[in-house]
């Protein structure tokens, strides 16, 4: 079992960068969580009605805001752009990713994925400067919703667990996860171009590849809509089995390692549901200290690579982000993050 999961892992880890798995993602996720299902022989009634029926609220969420988006698409260009204008650029940008990151937590992170995809395609942005951009909004949105049981799948799962109130999450990684939203915002300020010079390199490059930039500004078709629905559906799904499959494997090996150990373990989130590692590590019994260790580790790191978290996915597949254009800029990035959260948290 453990020989089958482990070559599973890395397949996930590694298919997805080929360009055949990469137009198909959501189908191979789902094809290697059925599998993981198999070789760990978890397969049960109970977790098909769970795969099955877990998807149906994330998947409604992004249909109605799709459409949403399609019928005041205009007066939301509009506003969008006057805002930006009205403000100095980078600030507006800055502004953009804090603000997005931190009420992720109160209109969860599915939302406020699907407004990032809505600003950035009217920004109308050279590519290099919306790959920075989403990488970074989807490291601050992924952080920032855990501080409330309602902005993400995990921290609803450690509430729960714990048996804490609505504020615990914001009391225990608040004063962690706040600063690195800001960084992230500051960062995005200083990483992509001003509007003129995305502007000037949009205009000497009128390539297909460039226009594919500006798809997001673009008026969808129905048909779209429901087809990027359902991918989320298959996902979502996929992420399910994958987390019972993984599960007596973390069982098995993860739960009696040090705190500081699982910290970098846990950039495993980057390819699996953070929410199943999270109910599988974290227990009552724990200290404080520990649990933050553990948060911390699946939180940071679950922006490295598009299948980590459900915002990275709705965000790289509307704006076409290859897996490999997320990775080469969000690795680096979140190796970076990862370092100094374990300085801040080895020391304090």
């Amino acid at each position: 079992m453990i020989i089958g999961l482990t070559i599973i892992l890395v397949l996930v880890l590694f298919l997805p960068f080929t360009k055949i798995v990469e137009r198909n993602l959501e189908v191979f996720l789902f094809i290697m969580g059925v599998l993981s299902v198999l070789v760990s022989q978890v397969l049960n009634w109970d977790l098909i009605n769970e795969a099955l029926i877990h998807p149906i609220n994330i998947t409604l969420a992004v249909l109605v805001a799709g459409l949403l988006f399609r019928w005041f698409q205009d007066p939301i260009e509009k506003g969008v752009l006057g805002l930006s204008k009205a403000i100095p650029y980078r600030l507006f940008i800055a502004l953009f990713v804090i603000i997005l990151g931190l009420i992720s937590s109160l209109i969860t992170a599915i939302i406020a994925a699907i407004i990032l995809v809505a600003v950035v395609g009217v920004l109308k942005m050279d590519k290099k400067s919306e790959i920075r951009l989403v990488v970074l909004a989807c490291f601050a949105i992924g952080m920032g919703a855990a501080l409330t049981p309602i902005g993400e799948p995990l921290s609803t799962i450690v509430v729960s667990k714990l048996n804490e109130d609505f504020f615990y999450l914001l009391k225990l990684i608040g004063v962690y996860v706040i600063p690195g939203v800001i960084a992230f915002g500051v960062m995005a300020a200083l990483m992509v171009k001003s509007r003129d010079e995305s502007a000037a390199i949009l205009a000497q490059n009128k390539s297909a590849s460039d226009s594919d930039s500006n798809a997001a500004s673009q008026t969808e078709s129905y048909a779209e809509i429901i087809i990027r629905s359902l991918k989320i559906y298959l996902f979502v799904m996929a992420l399910t089995f994958l987390g019972a499959g993984f599960q007596p494997f973390i069982e098995r090996y993860l739960l009696d390692l040090s705190p500081l150990i699982l910290y970098w373990i846990n950039m495993i989130s980057a390819v699996l549901d953070n929410a199943t590692l999270a109910a599988a590590e974290i227990s009552p019994v724990m200290n404080e200290t520990t649990i933050r260790d553990i948060l911390l580790g699946l939180l940071v790191s679950g922006g490295m690579l598009i299948p980590g978290n459900i915002p990275n996915i709705i965000a790289a597949g509307k704006l076409k982000i290859t897996s490999i254009q997320y990775a080469r800029f969000a690795v680096p990035v979140g190796l970076v993050a990862m370092v100094l959260y374990f300085i801040v948290i080895v020391l304090f």
